[in-house]
Order: C-alpha cells, then sequence, then structure tokens
C-alpha cells in the first residue's frame, strides 16, 4: 500500500517518528511512504526518507485578512476541531496540498501525528486514517472526534505506559507500537567511556574534572572508587526548568561527576562538571548511574529499555502529555519523581553514593554497563510495517490484519 504520514510540526519529534517507522519497511518498499509537514527542512533532516518523499505544507499561521481567528469561542469555534480559522489563504492551500497529493500519488491510507483538523478533512473525503495517540489528558470533543474517525489508533509506547484515565473503548482501538528506538552506534565500553569524557574534560577546559578521570583504576566495569556518574539530558524545546534544579542537584552530590547534555543556561554551569552536545547519547545513557530528563516520547524511547535509573522532570505540554508519561514511568517503576530523589538525600537520610542505585523495575532487564548492544523490542512496530508491505489494498488490510489484532468487529 502507498502510505501517507502527516507529521505536526511543533518540535521534530512526529518527523522523527515517521523516519524511525519508515527505517522498519524493505528498502524497496520505503518510497511508498510520503510524509505532509510544515516544519522547515533546517528543523529535522529525514535519514531514511529523500525530500522528494516530503511534501511541506504551507503553514497554518493565522493570518491578518482572516475572516475569523482560530480559536473564535462559544458558536463560533466548532468542537471538533482545537484550531480552525475562517478565510485563511495558507490553511485552504494547506488542505488542497494534501488532497491533491493523496490523489496524484494514490495514497491508501493516512497516518495522523497528530491533527484533529486533518483527521477531519480525511473523513469528510472519504480517506481511511490511522490517527496516533499521544500520552496525556485527551478527552476533549476533538480529539474524541478524531479517535473515533479513525479506522484505529496507534500509541507509540507500551501499552504497561497506558493511562489508568483512558476509557476502555480508546485502549480497544488502539493498536500499541511500543517504543520505537532509533538506530544507535554500537556502545561503548566502560573504558571509552570514561576516555570519552577525559576528552570532552579537556576540550571544555575542564582540567581538574579530567584529572579526576585520569586518576581512577579503569576497567571494562565501574570500580568503587569511581565518583557517580549523573548526566542530565535535555532537548531544545525547553531546558530552564531541568537547569533550575542543578543548584539543588550539586549541592545534594557535592562529589558527583554532573554532565549536562544539550543546551544550559549560563548561570548554571558552575554547577556541572561538563557541559557540551553530542551526536549520540548513548553511551552516556548505558554508563551513568542516574539519568535526569524530561518525558519526550523520543528521549524517553531511547532510555526505556536500559537499566539506568532514571528521574523524570517533565516540561509543561497541552494536556499534560509529559506529566501524565512521567506519572506512569513512576507508578511502573521505571523512573523516579525529582522528589522522590532529591528528598532522601537533603534530609540526610542517605549515606553513601551506594545507597543511591535503588533497584528500579524494569520491562526488559540489562546488566549495568554490559558493553553488549541493546536489542530493541520493536517486533509490534515491525509487524504493523510489514503488514503494510503485505496488503495490496487497504480494505483487504483492514478486515484481515488491523481488526483482528484489535479483536474488534465495526458493527452499525
Amino acid at each position: 500500500m502507498r502510505i501517507g504520514y502527516y507529521a505536526h510540526h511543533h518540535g521534530s519529534g512526529h518527523c522523527r517518528q515517521a523516519d524511525k517507522l519508515a527505517a522498519l519497511l524493505p528498502i524497496e518498499w520505503q518510497q511508498q511512504l510520503t510524509v505532509f509537514t510544515s516544519l522547515p527542512i533546517d528543523a529535522y533532516r529525514f535519514t531514511t526518507l529523500t525530500e522528494a518523499q516530503i511534501i511541506r505544507l504551507n503553514p497554518e499561521d493565522e493570518l491578518a485578512e482572516d475572516v475569523l481567528a482560530g480559536r473564535a469561542g462559544q458558536y463560533w469555534q466548532p468542537s471538533a476541531l482545537h484550531y480552525s480559522p475562517v478565510g485563511n489563504s495558507d490553511i485552504q492551500k494547506r488542505s488542497w496540498q494534501i488532497l491533491a497529493t493523496i490523489q496524484q500519488r494514490q495514497i491508501e491510507l493516512m497516518i495522523i501525528d497528530v491533527s484533529a483538523e486533518v483527521a477531519m478533512l480525511c473523513r469528510a473525503c472519504s480517506v481511511p486514517y490511522l490517527y496516533v495517540r499521544l500520552p496525556g489528558e485527551r478527552d476533549d470533543t476533538a480529539h474524541i472526534s478524531a479517535f473515533t474517525g479513525a479506522i484505529g489508533l496507534l500509541a507509540p509506547y507500551p501499552r504497561a505506559l497506558e493511562a489508568a484515565m483512558t476509557p476502555a473503548w480508546v485502549t480497544n482501538k488502539t493498536l500499541y507500537l511500543d517504543f520505537v528506538s532509533a538506530t544507535n552506534s554500537d556502545p561503548l565500553t566502560y573504558k571509552a567511556f570514561l576516555q570519552r569524557l577525559a576528552d570532552l574534560a579537556l576540550a571544555t577546559e575542564q582540567a581538574e574534572v579530567k584529572g579526576l578521570i585520569d586518576s581512577t583504576s579503569v576497567g571494562d566495569s565501574k570500580q568503587q572508587n569511581q565518583p557517580l556518574i549523573v548526566t542530565v539530558i535535555k532537548g531544545y524545546g525547553g531546558h530552564q526548568a531541568i537547569d533550575a534544579k542543578l543548584s539543588a542537584l550539586r549541592q545534594a552530590l557535592p562529589e558527583a561527576l554532573i554532565i549536562s547534555l544539550g543546551p544550559i543556561s549560563d548561570e548554571v554551569r558552575q554547577y556541572v562538571d561538563i557541559a557540551t552536545e553530542v551526536d549520540d547519547v548513548t553511551p552516556f545513557i548505558a554508563h551513568s548511574d542516574w539519568l535526569l530528563m524530561a518525558c519526550g516520547l523520543n528521549a524517553i524511547a531511547q532510555v526505556y529499555r536500559y537499566d539506568t535509573p532514571l528521574v523524570v522532570l517533565p516540561d509543561p505540554r497541552p494536556h499534560r502529555e509529559q506529566e501524565v508519561m512521567a506519572e506512569a514511568l513512576i507508578a511502573a517503576g521505571r523512573a523516579l519523581s525529582w522528589q522522590q530523589f532529591i528528598t532522601p538525600l537533603v534530609a540526610g537520610r542517605v549515606r553513601s553514593t551506594a545507597s543511591l542505585q535503588a533497584p528500579l523495575t524494569v520491562e526488559v532487564p540489562l546488566n549495568k554497563h554490559s558493553i553488549s548492544k541493546v536489542v530493541d523490542n520493536q517486533t509490534t512496530a515491525q509487524a504493523f510495517m510489514d503488514s503494510l508491505v503485505a496488503y495490496s489494498g487497504n480494505k483487504q488490510w483492514f478486515q484481515q490484519w488491523l481488526l483482528p489484532q484489535l479483536q474488534l468487529i465495526p458493527v452499525t
């Protein structure tokens, strides 16, 4: 089947998810996928798809000549839509772009990640679509309408992390893809990782930190005399809230080696030992003693199957998206909240760094500091993408593959 994928332009995560799913297709079938997005080319560069497969849509910002604003209020705003300016030429053009491309490329199935408006456009035009369900409180009319109009729902996370508040009919209609991880390089050995840290310390003129690393006895696994390594991972969607915790983190763990990956505010650099940006965070995930990070889906997908203890600091997002994911991770025993982590330190109940190694329950237990590559458990996502190749038509695929997977039968 020829597939279309609508990737929302807020952040790069939606385009990245399309890229990761495309990578699960056989190379000869990757050309059958078309991505629609208004995200500019310099905001995310696809690794699996060519630019010819990307339809760059007109933006959907409000214009001075709009007849009505995008959120016009009661009696002027359809409850089945989140945002719908009237008389907006850009939105008119992007709608025509979507429909014209569906017709020209004979797209048989759309995956919408995410937009209630594009979902309603497809349903009104009788185009079958799957709707990507993100975490969070999404019980408003627009979301419910998008879920109802879909022939199926996709959750890019494990069923074990589903929020308890989600209605049964929504979960029953959902295919859980688990976390789809990007292809990472082979992880470094612990010895090579410490050498990487020493090189980073030297490059950032942190001679004292380099000396601390060089003075430890380095083998292929962590030794008792080596410092506790705490890595703080941040993205460009907002890092100030996590930066605000660095002073307390340093005060609580004065002897730890604290690493900040990603953007950092100048006034808090003094609280970390190494502040840098890297292309691949995998070695830091594998070999740190603790990770502190927000709860974006792509970031959590990278760390979920490692056994490194995780402290979650969710960013505020619409529909409490990251907060709900953080609550699910904590409830599953895969993470601690900031308060659960810091309170014992401040209260002085933790007497040594060794006692910080709190046992956490993980679905796929792995040996700490293992040098073997983590095996991604992507069987559901792989089976889903394989099914799109195996069936030649959307009706046959819907009836013979998707409905049996969901164990549902539509009734009239």
